[in-house]
């Protein structure tokens, strides 16, 4: 090697640094990408003795045919015997091994074929900026930096299988070349019929031409050229389908993972860019990594993530689609998957959602009820609340498909599923319950119904397999054979009810602040209280409220609810310092301004909460509050338990008589009652009689409460009795209970 031109230099260069070593490294030009560029900017040539298997050739007499790294000893040897070697040790520092075989990759210069793609940086960049991205910081950051950056592509690739370079080179004149474009074209230039493109075929076909000879460069096409070529190679362009491509390019909508920003939709870019001068695609969703749960690629070597199959038959393939959408890889974010997702998923939404579908076929196979009956004109508050609540779940999900955001299309379905189960058929399960078919209980099964129905159709393209299901329960005669053959509902401006959705909305906030108050001062729900406050100084907003008094009556059992403009009926409300917000505002004032603030009236703290900006002096100066400012506290009136948020405040009397005391444990025993109903598993109409023993106070309460108890358990008889049965404590009062069913 001494006898090259150029040997022997010291060249100078940022990319060796004292961080990771001396600051001196040998130059290898054919065996990495900075000793190349370095060297051939000073004439240093490439000196490559290996052969295509990396075994020496003979510019190595002494290791030829020796795979190069095997090499290795016998080299340390040979220079320790000529007593050349200076010092031998290992050292650790980061090297290319192959994924699936763990051994190391010899990086080293050969021939290849490229594309010119440093000349087309600044029209990919003016095609990608018409593509739509999701997310769109993938385009415009990650993806657009790679194009403004991209070097030439190397397209050819020293192996066996792969569609053949199309190139005829002159056996005497490498720069002599034919490009041919077509099977028809190579066969009238060799005059061979040619029926196989494979490699050892094309091989054999030469082209003789004014008394030269052509052979097929040996390469094959890179398999992602071909990747970037499927819009064109799909339809056989420009042989065939012409007006159909033409038709259908660029595609709507492609998705692919993250990686793909440097292979699949950087080569379709490249290509359609350097044929149409147009982008390959008009929207793209890009997805993230999934890692395992342990933050590590997922492995078969490493097992370190469950069975696909056995994670399907566990929770259901919807269960894991859900879960997937939801999660911030469809947002081109990693996922540490983790099989209590997937199970998170079936629980609380897709179990739910049975649950409200098995609870109409219940109730409609018993009452033979059938979509094909008549129903009266809806009227119903309840009805015409759920109906547009799901017109609106078809517009959220509509606009972020409009969008190709995966994510915020599934996300309102948490939010409908619990309005459809814990607040429309919790509301209405006594409409089903009643024994008289009235235009009611009708309306009631045609909206559930048509509910129902509906959803199916919106989920369908997330959920497949339930929406299906769910649907060939429902569906008419006249209807699609299945859900996926329906059309996307598109009438939900027609069923919106805004001004409903807004008020049902802050009735269920009060009544969420309700029930967290009763979980703070430990009373259940089945306990009644006499009464509940609900103030607002909006009075359209407390108006609004007061409208659907029934609702929040009966779902928080209170026997009244009286409503005010003035919360200092419930609680005294003080100001205290916000000292985070106000501290580098105020400086040294800081300690003056605490009385100040503790002072300020209930007006005062009013207004500021409300959003306005109250002045008030100190020192000399004025200081402008705001609601980041304070912290309000509310100090609550003996007797009762209050809960603020934003200008609705409510508050709980939490006083209890003995009426409502009797009460409470006759409820009590009904839950008990149900309870055994459920673990007898009873149908929904059986009748059944009813034993007890228990103190005077259970006795009490079941003989001013017999009819309730009575109606609410389907009993025929509700006795005492001294036998055996199941001990229970109702709110600490020992009982046994015995059931039997009627005859």
């Amino acid at each position: 090697f001494a006898d090259n031109p150029n040997s022997f230099q010291i060249l100078n260069d940022g990319f060796v640094s004292t961080e990771d070593g001396t600051g001196i490294v040998h130059m290898a030009p054919a065996y990495g990408e900075d000793d190349y560029r370095v060297c051939r900017a000073v004439d240093i040539p490439l000196v490559d003795p290996l052969d295509e298997d990396c075994k020496f050739t003979h510019q190595v007499p002494d290791y030829a045919g020796q795979f190069c790294k095997d090499a290795d000893k016998a080299i340390i040897k040979a220079l320790k015997h000529g007593g050349k070697l200076i010092h031998q040790t290992t050292i650790q520092h980061s090297y290319p091994f192959c994924e699936r075989t763990d051994t190391p990759l010899i990086y080293r210069a050969i021939d290849a074929w490229y594309v010119r793609v440093e000349d087309l940086h600044e029209r990919m960049l003016k095609n990608n900026a018409q593509v739509h991205w999701t997310p769109d910081h993938v385009g415009e950051k990650r993806f657009a930096n790679w194009l403004a950056d991209a070097r030439d592509w190397n397209i050819s690739r020293n192996r066996f299988w792969g569609s053949c370079m199309p190139v005829w080179v002159n056996i005497d004149d490498k720069d002599d070349m034919i490009c041919v474009s077509s099977v028809a074209e190579l066969e009238e230039l060799s005059g061979v019929k040619v029926d196989d493109l494979h490699k050892h075929y094309v091989d054999r076909v030469v082209i003789e031409r004014d008394g030269k000879t052509y052979r097929r460069t040996p390469e094959v096409l890179d398999c992602w050229f071909e990747s970037g070529a499927m819009p064109y190679a799909q339809t056989h362009y420009p042989f065939e389908n012409k007006e159909h491509f033409e038709a259908n390019f660029p595609a709507d909508f492609i998705a692919e993972g993250l990686d793909q920003t440097r292979g699949w939709f950087y080569t379709l870019m490249v290509l359609s860019t350097a044929l149409f001068d147009k982008p390959a695609f008009k929207n793209v969703v890009v997805n993230g990594l999934v890692l395992a749960e342990d933050g590590l690629k997922m492995s078969k070597r490493l097992k370190n993530y469950p069975d696909p199959i056995l994670v399907i038959n566990e929770y259901g393939a919807d269960a894991l689609r859900l879960y997937m959408i939801y999660s911030p890889v469809v947002r081109a974010e990693s996922l540490r998957f983790a099989e209590e997702g997937v199970k998170h998923a079936l629980r609380h939404l897709l179990l739910p959602w049975w649950n409200a579908y098995s609870f109409f076929i219940t109730y409609a196979n018993i009452d033979g009820w059938t979509p094909e009956q008549s129903v009266p004109e809806r009227d119903n508050l309840m009805d015409r609340w759920i109906q547009s609540s799901l017109a609106r779940l078809e517009q959220q999900v509509t606009d972020a498909m409009d969008r190709y955001d995966l994510q915020a299309a599934v996300r309102p379905f948490v939010a409908f599923i619990d309005d459809l189960t814990n607040w429309y058929i919790r509301r209405s399960r006594r409409r089903f319950w009643k024994s008289d078919d009235d235009g009611d209980k009708m309306q009631a099964y045609a909206t559930l119904y048509d509910v129902l129905l509906g959803l199916s159709k919106i989920a369908a393209p997330f959920t497949p397999f339930i929406s299906e299901t769910i649907y060939q329960n429902l569906k008419t005669n006249d209807m699609p054979e299945s859900v996926h053959l329906c059309d996307f509902p598109t009438a939900a401006d027609a069923q919106r009810d805004e001004v409903l959705e807004d008020q049902m909305a802050v009735v269920m906030s009060a009544v969420e602040m309700g029930r967290a108050l009763r979980a703070e001062y430990k009373l259940k729900n089945r306990q009644p209280l006499a009464r509940m406050h609900v103030v607002c100084d909006d009075e359209q907003l407390l108006a609004n409220i007061q409208a659907l008094e029934t609702l929040i009556s009966d779902e928080l059992n209170i026997r009244t609810v009286e409503f005010s403009t003035d919360s200092s009926e419930l609680a005294t409300i003080q100001a205290k310092p916000n000292f985070k917000q106000l501290g580098p505002k105020l400086g040294p004032l800081m300690k003056k301004a605490v009385p100040l603030i503790g002072g300020l009236g209930g007006e005062q703290i009013a207004a500021i909460s409300s959003g306005e900006t109250v002045a008030v002096e100190l020192e000399g100066k004025t200081i402008e509050l705001t609601a980041a400012d304070i912290e309000v506290v509310r100090n609550p009136k003996e007797g009762l338990a209050v809960s603020a948020e934003g200008s609705l405040v409510v508050g709980l009397d939490t006083q209890l008589n003995d009426d409502l005391v009797t009460e409470g444990l006759a409820r009590e025993f009904v839950h008990t009652i149900q309870n055994m109903r459920k673990e007898m598993d009873l149908e929904v109409t059986q009748r059944i009689h009813i034993a007890y023993s228990g103190d005077d106070a259970i006795g009490c309460a079941i003989d001013r409460h017999l009819d309730y108890i009575m109606a609410e358990t389907l009993a025929l008889s509700c006795d005492p009795s001294a036998g055996e049965g199941v001990e229970s404590n109702l709110n600490g009062h020992a009982c046994v209970l015995f059931l039997s069913l009627a005859g």
